[in-house]
């Protein structure tokens, strides 16, 4: 409405309220409407221009909104379609010829945007954002991780300020052996069966799925100091059913590592359940697996002759020479074993007769009938250095204190001993893809370090102890060829002195390796092993598939032969698997 409409029709009314009932009007009233109709016209002016401008204001939130709304879907495109992560998918096993990632798997994930600062909403929004149509899974759904292409996805979380990577793999296990060891898919290496026993008569061949592996590991820093903490745990565990193969392969898991590290400049200390600091490297004193030398072996019991446990501990470290050179000294869980063939429930010492003696096992000396119940004195002390020139090289000497106590109930008495042992390895790439590996360990009281292939020590018939000598040894080469294949073989065995005694009667013998002895008490264990791991497919963003292939040949010697007996065991196996690799790799950490 036009401002001189609006003039006239307030003049006609002014006109007609102001007639008298004669229809006569006075000049001082006709003076005062219009003065009035002059202010009113003012008025109405003001209020016209003040509704213009809300109008006007109105329509400009109104296109703010539309703009705001706008650019919120421009980032969002943004970061699905266009914003891509840069990863590095970590070696397979190690850092030298390595085929079997560590880490694992691809988790969706959108960074942090920052939004533009936006005017309070109005109660309704005039125009609604319709999502896109979604599509019902088929042939023709799309993967969602291929909204971006080519570019490779983030393959860790952030949690606040740290970054979680899925840790693992699963595995589809195939095993054929000549004799029925019936130890599952890992070889219990001093129980071979002798080609005269049932067990020997057989062959035995199975599937599974047990050594599939799954965990986490967390990264982050604070203060200057970079913390770390890892879990991965398989399907290994001992299950309390009876139809794992017969209607419901319900495999147990069980926890292979649970730690945390926190490193600050050079010093470092580790907590929790790892691999032990006696175990041999691939570099450094890192406990992370791929650090570490424990073969390249399908067989979940590694090899014959390899020092090695997962145990709880705690360990410092020191770092020299820009991390050529490394100290540590750990203390780890300590367990008086006197069993053998790798903890079976068959006592591998003959203990003295006398009541008092002969009841120590599986109460004050683990015979491998018992959980976690051993009166231990103190913690294992190990200490290794590690020097690494260059990242082609690896050389550590490493050594273990320990300490055994037992009662003698019938004299009040105790006996204590001390045990040690001491590792020496290296592995050198002499040439490109070609490295040599080997590691050595020789102890007095050290057995339970060899995979419980040796016990500690024996008892003597007036109470004291007897540490037993034992060693192991690995040697071999892991080959890459064509980035894609790797080749390796492996000789590692077992020697386990012998410790006898007579017994308080001057004629029973007693301990380890007599004339006499049960065929368990084994004098060595050998094994020969060679395989290849074939990276068939790897993506940074999907992972890896793996077909791997591995034969062994096993033998075991006692130290007694009864006569017509065999003098010795053997064992052939092949071992082929298929591996998918979950992708994985940890951001830098700042």
């Amino acid at each position: 409405m036009k401002p001189s409409r609006l003039t006239t029709l307030a003049t006609v009314f002014a006109l007609f309220a102001g007639l008298s009932p004669a229809g006569e009007t006075p000049q001082s009233d006709k003076a005062a409407d219009q003065r009035g109709a002059a202010v009113s016209n003012e008025q109405n002016a003001t209020e016209i221009d003040l509704l213009k401008k809300q109008l006007a204001e109105q329509q400009k939130q109104i296109e703010d909104l539309r703009l705001i709304v706008l650019g919120q879907k421009k980032q969002i495109d943004n970061v699905t379609k266009k914003e891509a992560v840069t990863v590095t998918v970590p070696s397979a096993v190690a850092p030298s010829a390595a085929t079997s990632t560590q880490v694992a798997s691809t988790v969706p994930y959108i960074p942090s945007t920052v939004l533009a600062k936006a005017s309070p909403l109005p109660p309704v929004i005039p125009f609604p954002v319709t999502p896109p149509p979604q599509k019902s899974p088929g042939k023709d759904a799309a993967n969602p991780c291929e909204a971006a292409g080519e570019a490779q996805s983030p393959t860790f979380i952030h949690i606040g300020d740290t970054c979680l990577v899925p840790v693992g793999f699963m595995d589809f296990t195939s095993i054929w052996r000549d004799k029925n060891a019936a130890s599952g898919i890992g070889s219990n290496f001093g129980n071979i069966p002798f080609n005269n026993a049932t067990a020997g008569m057989l062959s035995e061949f199975r599937f599974s799925p047990q050594n599939s592996r799954l965990g986490f590991r967390f990264d982050g820093s604070w203060k200057g100091a970079h913390f770390m903490a890892y879990n991965e745990f398989d399907f290994l565990g001992t299950s309390g059913t009876n139809n794992l193969g017969v209607t419901n392969g319900a495999f147990v898991p069980r926890i292979r590592l649970f730690w945390v590290d926190v490193r600050k400049d050079n010093l470092e200390f580790l907590a929790g359940q790892s691999w032990s600091l006696l175990t041999p490297n691939r570099t450094g004193l890192s406990a992370l697996p791929g650090d570490l030398f424990y073969s390249q072996a399908i067989d979940v019991n590694y090899m014959a002759g390899l020092t090695w446990s997962r145990q709880p501990g705690a360990r410092i470290l020191y770092h020299a020479m820009n991390d050529k050179f490394t100290a540590g000294i750990s203390f780890e869980n300590p367990d008086q074993y006197i069993g053998g063939s790798g903890g079976s429930s068959a006592t591998a010492v003959t203990l003295p007769a006398a009541a008092a003696l002969s009841g120590i096992g599986g109460t004050q000396v683990d015979n491998a009938t018992n959980v976690l119940n051993t009166p231990n004195l103190k913690p294992d002390i190990i200490a290794k250095i590690a020097f690494d020139p260059s990242k082609r090289f690896h050389f550590e000497v490493g050594g273990v204190e320990r300490t055994f106590k037992i009662y003698d109930s019938a004299t009040r008495s105790y006996s204590t001993k001390e045990g040690a042992g001491v590792l020496i390895g290296a592995n050198g790439e002499i040439a490109k893809g070609l490295r040599l590996i080997s590691t050595n360990f020789w102890s007095d009281g050290g057995g339970r370090y060899l995979f419980g292939q040796a016990p500690d020590f024996m008892v003597r018939a007036d109470g004291s102890i007897s540490p037993i000598h034992a060693g192991g040894t690995v040697d071999g080469f892991e080959l890459t060829v064509k980035k894609n294949t790797l080749l390796y073989a492996y000789y590692g065995a077992y020697y386990i002195g012998k410790d006898t005694a007579l017994d308080a009667n001057g004629t029973t013998k007693i301990g380890y390796g007599y004339a006499g002895s049960a065929n368990s008490d084994n004098r060595a264990i050998q094994e020969i092993s060679f395989g290849f791991n074939e990276t068939i497919w790897k993506s940074a963003r999907y992972g890896a598939i793996n077909f791997m292939g591995q034969y062994e040949y096993l033998t075991r010697d006692p130290w007694a032969v009864l006569t017509g007996q065999p003098k010795a065991a053997h064992d052939n196996s092949l071992y082929f698997n298929v591996r998918y690799t979950l992708p994985g790799s940890m951001p830098p950490i700042k």
